[in-house]
């Protein structure tokens, strides 16, 4: 019977004398790369995905505001006064303050005709499709290319007339 060796142990202080530093300049660089192609694949999209998300965010904020503002400004001036273009006008300031160019599709329903009628009510619907960043028109068969955000606001007539 042959006597079995005990298992050699590496200390710390072994391992840094010979078999850490050939490790170390073959594998030298490699981190930076790994670190380089983990960055692209996550925080890539992920920024993209913030970027988007603050977009849609904005103009949930703008048609919100510009159904509030277009039904508040559509009741309150005289019924000869064009309201549906002073509506229009106020939706369009609304979405050039949260920095969109174009207004979104407004929508106005009245419930008594004339639509100023005292006692009335107005309802108006604002509908915007916000546009994906950087996506080619190629998917857009398989894709949606916009996020549809809309909102609806209901202003009352003032029962005495204007």
């Amino acid at each position: 019977m042959t006597p079995r060796a005990a298992p050699h142990r590496v200390s710390p202080s072994d391992a840094g004398a010979s078999g850490g530093a050939s490790v170390t300049a073959r594998e030298s660089g490699n981190a930076v790369v790994e670190f380089l192609a983990v960055t692209l694949v996550v925080l890539v999209p992920l920024v993209y995905l913030v970027l988007l998300l603050a977009r849609v965010q904005a103009a949930s904020y703008a048609v919100s505001v510009a159904a509030r503002e277009a039904a508040r400004v559509y009741v309150s001036g005289p019924a000869n006064g064009q309201p549906l273009a002073r509506a229009e006008a106020a939706a369009r300031l609304a979405f050039e303050d949260h920095g969109f160019a174009t207004p979104g599709n407004l929508q106005v329903e009245c419930s008594a005709q004339p639509c100023l009628t005292p006692d009335a009510t107005v309802r108006v619907h604002v509908r915007y499709e916000v546009a994906l960043p950087l996506v080619p028109d190629v998917v857009a068969d398989a894709l949606p290319l916009a996020v549809p955000v809309e909102a609806g606001f209901v202003a009352a007539v003032e029962g005495f007339g204007g």
